[in-house]
């Protein structure tokens, strides 16, 4: 591969109806252009179970049906899309990087529309043993974790996945749900073995010294117990824009929005943003879909330098 044909001229992360509309527009203008995503069946969307109100539907749907559309969509019109957790950016050059960890990728414009699932630490000792045990990510910290005991905390299908990749690395995985029943009881990762699941349990607190040593567990009986844990991969979700791989390379509102003028621009030139990661006041699919679209037009102008907007791509 030349230098030139590593270059995208698009690059989106996140994998939602917001990236996924503006790749649909993107690559249907010729754009050479890939999605970044954390993973299929991560998202809001993907967690709702009942979709009616999306123009278009003539009958309910999952919100993971619907996501299967926009992305088969999006792949129709030669979107690239690739499962990878971004950990980081650059966004100053003219060329921005975005890095993941298996790879970075090169592109002239970025559009960030990573929704709004993200959290701050509210387990007691969960901030402070971040990075000594408590991780996010198991793809990017698993092998720390080779022969010893983790739990992973949630019960989405992401939850199941991550904890099912953990197996291949760690001793014992607990995955720790506050409900009696997995969002996804049948999926492949729970016939692992060495993956045991805990029902209708919280996490109280995580404890330790140096790093990691054990985590206090409320069951259903309402009775604390101790239990000898070195990892804790926290998949709970919260309702705060998910910029933590920006390190400040944007600026940002008050409440960690990502601030965009109408035609969904950022404070720095060519990067963009859409859907719920943005200060809307209204979280809706069909305005993260509109606010892809918006974005993906910003996007071709400013690759192409047009002093106006072409919308329309169709022969």
């Amino acid at each position: 591969m030349t230098e030139t044909e590593d270059i995208y001229d698009i690059i989106i992360i996140g994998g939602g109806p917001g990236g996924l509309s503006a790749a649909q527009y993107t690559s249907r203008a010729k754009l050479r252009t890939i999605v970044l995503d954390k993973s299929a069946a991560a998202g809001a969307l993907a967690y709702t179970s009942h979709i009616e109100n999306y123009p278009g539907l003539v009958s309910a749907v999952s919100g993971k049906e619907l996501l299967d559309i926009f992305r088969r969509q999006a792949i129709n019109f030669g979107t690239e899309y690739a499962e990878a957790q971004v950990i980081g950016v650059n966004l100053d050059s003219d060329l921005k990087e975005v890095f993941t960890m298996e790879k970075s990728y090169r592109g002239k414009a970025v559009i960030i529309a990573t929704g709004s699932m993200g959290r701050k630490p509210t387990i007691k000792g969960e901030a402070d043993f971040l990075g000594r045990g408590v991780s996010y990510c198991a793809v990017c910290d698993a092998a720390f974790f080779k022969g010893k005991v983790v739990c992973v905390i949630g019960n989405s299908e992401e939850a199941i996945k991550e904890a099912g990749y953990l197996t291949r690395f760690a001793d014992t995985v607990y995955l720790i749900s506050p409900t009696s029943k997995l969002k996804a009881e049948s999926h492949s990762s729970l016939d692992a073995e060495n993956l045991k699941v805990i029902s209708e349990s919280s996490v109280v607190s995580i404890e330790g010294d140096e790093t990691v040593q054990k985590i206090r567990l409320l069951g259903p009986d309402k009775q604390e117990k101790e239990m000898p844990m070195s990892g804790v991969f926290v998949y709970i979700h919260g309702s705060r824009p998910i910029v933590d791989f920006l390190s400040g390379a944007l600026e940002l509102k008050e409440t960690e929005c990502i601030e965009t003028n109408r035609m969904m621009e950022t404070s720095k030139p060519g990067v963009f943003a859409a859907g719920d990661v943005t200060c809307t006041e209204v979280r809706q699919v069909v305005i993260a879909a509109s606010n892809g679209c918006l974005a993906a037009l910003s996007a071709e102008k400013y690759i192409h330098h047009r002093s106006r907007l072409k919308s329309d791509w169709g022969k």
